[in-house]
Order: structure tokens, then C-alpha cells, then sequence
């Protein structure tokens, strides 16, 4: 006669342990956010001390110790600074110049990068890696040749040259390309079918996928761009041409330096990209962890 046997059910996890568990799960996450945010005020300390040199007289900068707090605040650096400098022409400057880099180095980095991606001809991979080598050229080996071409070319000391130089960059194209591949192949492949142009596929389809990749690109260009200084030393030279990475320097003399003006100007230089990075953080957080992906 067979026998029904039923399997014990396995003794439940006894409850310390579980508490015991718990207790060291909620300790490791505070040890987690403390130590992040000692990072973070790590990171964060030069900027703020920025920010309150910004209101110190010249003679408090670098005091030692280091006085935190400006005493007494003084507000009239930053009306001081309009007046004593070309602030509108170096702002000015500085973002047409910035706007317009961003812009075609995502134009053409994101039309070059749909090329290597999703279209095929003979030598593509090669063609991929040669340019993508370029990057580990240092810009200090070929500046002395660009430079003797834009003076022939009668760009020197215009914003032309700068623009000109900037108009493609193969850094662009790999972080287009890296986030074209994960798009799906059968997108464009149904767009062929349904008569639409390369052009029109890129334009209609594919760019409109990648906002992440664009908001990333947009981001780094126009960060680079803005903060630029040796690029805009070398081909500018008229005052009134001058962006504000240049502008800066002309605080300091021979004998003394304004540091508390440096530093006024500092802060008005990081507002804008402070601005753009916290507008478009979460597509840039996006971009940066999706490029890499495929399939």
C-alpha cells in the first residue's frame, strides 16, 4: 500500500537574523551617503571658495589662514568689474563662439557618426578607426600647421578661425556612433522600404532617438568650447575679440594681480555652463550610461 509522504516545510530565516540583516543593510547605506557626501563637499569646497573670494577685498583672497567668510561682503565687485573690463564683449564673444561650435560639431558629428552606424561600403571600420586615432593626437603636434593655414586662408584674428578649427571633432562622432548602434537596425531598414532617403532616416528617425546622446554632446562641446583658453590666445588678438578665459588675464599686471576681480569673473564665467549642466543633467546622466550599449 503506497504511503503519502509530504515534504517539512523549510524553517522560515529565524527573525534576529533577518533584524541582523536589516540593521547592517540601513548602516551600509549610511555609510554609502556619508561618504558621498564628504566626496561632494570635497569637490564642492574650491567653488565655494571661489564664490566668497568673490566678495572679499583683494587683500583677503589669500590670507592666511584661509578666511572662509568674506568681512566685511563686498557686493561692488561684481558692478566693478562691468566697469573696469569689456565683461559684455568677452561674454559676448565667448558664447557665439561656444553656440556656434556646439552646434556644428553636433551637426556633424551626429550626420558623420549615422555614416559608420547604419550604413555600409567598403572600408567603413577602417575609415572608423583611423579618424577615431586622431583623438590620441595632441592638439600641441598640428596647432603650428592649422595656424600657418588659417593665416593663409585670411581667418587669423577673426572668430572664423576658431569656429572653422572646432566645426568637427572625432570625439562626437565615436559618442554618436556607440549610441546609434544600440537604435535597432529594423527601424531603418523599414524606413528604406517605405522610400525615405538616408538623409531623411536620419533626420526623421534616428536623430529624434537619440536626445541623450545629443543633450550629452551638446553639454561636453559647449563646456570645452567655453572654457577654452590657448585656442583663442593663439588666433585672437584684438581686444574687442577677446572671450572671457582671455578677458580674465587682464587682471593681472606685472607688480599686482585683482584677484578678488579674477575671482568675480570666474564665477560669472561658470554661472552659464552651471546653468546648462543643471537643465540638461538628467539626459546628460542618460547619455553618458547608454552610449556604450549595443543591440
Amino acid at each position: 500500500m503506497a504511503t503519502l509522504t509530504l515534504d517539512r516545510p523549510t524553517a522560515a530565516t529565524p527573525r534576529p537574523e533577518r533584524d541582523a540583516r536589516k540593521r547592517r543593510s540601513i548602516i551600509g547605506t549610511i555609510v554609502l551617503y556619508v561618504v558621498l557626501i564628504g566626496a561632494a563637499a570635497v569637490i564642492m569646497l574650491p567653488f565655494f571658495w571661489m564664490v566668497t573670494s568673490s566678495l572679499k577685498t583683494n587683500n583677503q583672497v589669500f590670507t592666511v589662514p584661509i578666511q572662509w567668510f568674506p568681512d566685511p561682503v563686498v557686493w561692488s565687485n561684481y558692478v566693478d568689474i562691468w566697469a573696469k573690463s569689456d565683461m559684455s564683449t568677452w561674454l559676448r564673444n565667448t558664447l557665439i563662439l561656444s553656440v556656434a561650435v556646439t552646434f556644428l560639431q553636433v551637426f556633424t558629428g551626429s550626420f558623420a557618426a549615422y555614416g559608420f552606424s547604419k550604413m555600409r561600403f567598403p572600408g567603413r571600420d577602417v575609415l572608423f578607426l583611423a579618424y577615431i586615432g586622431t583623438i590620441a593626437v595632441p592638439w600641441q603636434a598640428y596647432m603650428i600647421p592649422q595656424f600657418i593655414l588659417m593665416s593663409k586662408f585670411g581667418l587669423s584674428n577673426t572668430l572664423w578661425a576658431i569656429i572653422a578649427l572646432q566645426a568637427f571633432g572625432a570625439f562626437g562622432v565615436f559618442l554618436m556612433k556607440q549610441y546609434y548602434d544600440s537604435i535597432p537596425e529594423e527601424l531603418s531598414e523599414a524606413a528604406r522600404i517605405d522610400g525615405l532617403s538616408e538623409y531623411s532616416i536620419w533626420r526623421r528617425i534616428v536623430l529624434p532617438l537619440s536626445g541623450p546622446a545629443v543633450a550629452t554632446l551638446t553639454l561636453l562641446t559647449f563646456v570645452n568650447t567655453w572654457n577654452d583658453y590657448l585656442g583663442p590666445l593663439i588666433y585672437l588678438r584684438d581686444r574687442d575679440l577677446w572671450t572671457i578665459q582671455i578677458g580674465l588675464k587682464t587682471f593681472v599686471s606685472q607688480y599686482n594681480a585683482e584677484y578678488a576681480l579674477i575671482m568675480t569673473g570666474s564665477v560669472l564665467s561658470v554661472l552659464p555652463i552651471a546653468i546648462i549642466f543643471m537643465l540638461g543633467q538628467r539626459y546628460f546622466v542618460q547619455g553618458i550610461a547608454t552610449a556604450g550599449l549595443k543591440g
